[in-house]
Formats: structure tokens, C-alpha cells, sequence
């Protein structure tokens, strides 16, 4: 039996608006994806779990004496710690007023072998809070050395 014109209409429409749908679906998934940055501690790093993150967040305290400036551009160099492990870091451009040794930062950036390319870095003005991650992060790699946890 055939379709008459205006079901077949109707049809069309209600699948173009289906598919569209789908489209639309696919494309904010990807975004949502591409946009996510994860936290990481230096050494979940070290332990091979960044490996398959392009960007990633590194999270840590700065290393007492690690902090060295360029005296002719505004790279910095520092190294973040956790319990257990150590990246170095390198930063160009202008740094947070709070970041200083035995700071808590976050860096946002991607890894260039052994080092950490920071884009972003930001200091906490206080070591009382810590974002939830960072802290359940923490938290695992003390318990994976053995360290007792205190808060």
C-alpha cells in the first residue's frame, strides 16, 4: 500500500530531526571529552597513568629550592611533589603572587618526556582546603607508601 505525500512528509521530517539530534549528541560528547581535564599527582605521573591524557592537571606542593628564573624571559622552572614522587616543571609567563616553595599548585599542561609543560599554574593561599580529587589522590598515594594520613 502506498504512502501518501503528507505521512511521507512527516516521516522525513521526524528523521531529519531525529538525526539532527544524533549529531548534536556526538558533537557535545566530543567537547565535553576534549575540555576535561584531569588531576593527577606527581607520582600517578610517574606511575604511567597521564599517558594517555594529552592535557592533564598536576597537583602538589613546590619543592623547597626548586624554583629557578629566567633572568631573560619570564620562563620558570620548579619541581612538584607528592609522598611519593617528583616532576619537574617548566612555566613561561607570569606567576600567581601566592606561588612560592612549600605551595600547594595546580598546573595545567601536558608532559615533553620527563618534564611537565605547565599553561596554567595556580597557588592556594591556603593549605586547609584541598579540591576533593587532589586530596583523595593524595590520600591513595600515602596509603600506597605507607604513610599515615593527617588532617
Amino acid at each position: 500500500m502506498p504512502m501518501n505525500p503528507t505521512r511521507k512528509r512527516r516521516l522525513t521530517i521526524v528523521l531529519a530531526i531525529l538525526a539532527a539530534a544524533a549529531v548534536a549528541a556526538v558533537l557535545v560528547v566530543l567537547a565535553l571529552q576534549n575540555n576535561m581535564n584531569y588531576l593527577l599527582t606527581p607520582s600517578q605521573v610517574q606511575s604511567g597513568e597521564a599517558a594517555s591524557y594529552n592535557t592533564f592537571r598536576l597537583g602538589g606542593m613546590v619543592k623547597a629550592g626548586s624554583i629557578q628564573r629566567s633572568s631573560d624571559s619570564l620562563k620558570v622552572t620548579f619541581t612538584v611533589v607528592d609522598a611519593g614522587g617528583a616532576m619537574p616543571v617548566e612555566y613561561t609567563g607570569i606567576l600567581p603572587d601566592l606561588f612560592r616553595d612549600n605551595q600547594s599548585v595546580i598546573a595545567t599542561g601536558h608532559m615533553d618526556g620527563a618534564r611537565f609543560v605547565a599553561t596554567e599554574v595556580l597557588a592556594k593561599h591556603d593549605e586547609t582546603y584541598m579540591p576533593k580529587e587532589l586530596k583523595d589522590a593524595m590520600a591513595k598515594a600515602h596509603e600506597q607508601k605507607g604513610i599515615e594520613n593527617r588532617e
